[in-house]
């Protein structure tokens, strides 16, 4: 099994690597850390981290002559299970509103938006611990509950705009998307390569998948 973790600049590479090469131990899966697009294409699981501002990534990734074409062949024509990390999963959307409006991927239709707790002690962004509530069933949420610990950092979150893709959320002083997911296509807003047993579980099920 080919595992491609993009790197296109933006993204915490060696955790991620690191976390899924332990995962993938058993199943036979290498893990490349890529910046070419004919790596991605012939990918049997890609992974998209991120980490900064939406504009700032969706920039970066358009930046890596043909990696998004790379993408669309192997996600949307090819089927290839693919999970988007933080602002990896933010890219998803339709559109950001992170300082300005920039175009996402639109393969999970929503927007990302800042944060708005109604609690004003809770400052943005979240950062840190939080407890996950699983709402729909999902092969990557397989052996996840709710209650269930991951770790955050970001100011901004996912709307989807068909409430059957928000696959989990957790409470920050509202209902704040963490996980997102259609057809062949998740994205988790935490880390799971920082979310210690949760996390791995999540990214030895994507790497089990099988949509």
């Amino acid at each position: 099994m080919r595992v491609a973790l993009i790197d296109y600049e933006s993204g915490n590479l060696h955790s991620a690597e690191k976390a899924l090469a332990l995962t993938g131990r058993d199943l036979g899966a290498t893990v490349a850390v890529t910046a070419d697009p004919e790596a991605v294409r012939r990918a049997d699981r890609i992974v998209l981290p991120g980490d900064g501002a939406f504009p700032a990534c969706r920039a970066a990734l358009d930046a890596v002559p043909g990696m998004v074409e790379a993408m669309r062949d192997a996600v949307l024509d090819r089927g290839v299970p693919f999970l988007g990390i933080c602002v990896g999963m933010q890219l998803l959307a339709t559109t950001g509103h992170e300082y300005e409006e920039t175009p996402g991927l639109g393969w999970i239709g929503g927007h990302i938006r800042r944060i708005e707790p109604a609690d004003p002690r809770l400052k943005v962004p979240q950062m840190g611990w939080n407890d996950l509530e699983v709402l729909h069933p999902h092969p990557l949420l397989e052996g996840v509950a709710t209650g269930d610990h991951a770790y955050f950092v970001h100011s901004y979150q996912f709307h989807p705009d068909d409430p059957a893709h928000l696959l989990a959320r957790v409470d920050f002083g509202g209902p704040v998307t963490a996980v997102v997911g259609r057809d062949n296509i998740a994205g988790c807003q935490f880390h799971p390569e920082k979310s210690q047993a949760a996390g791995l579980r999540i990214l030895g099920n994507f790497l089990r998948w099988a949509p």
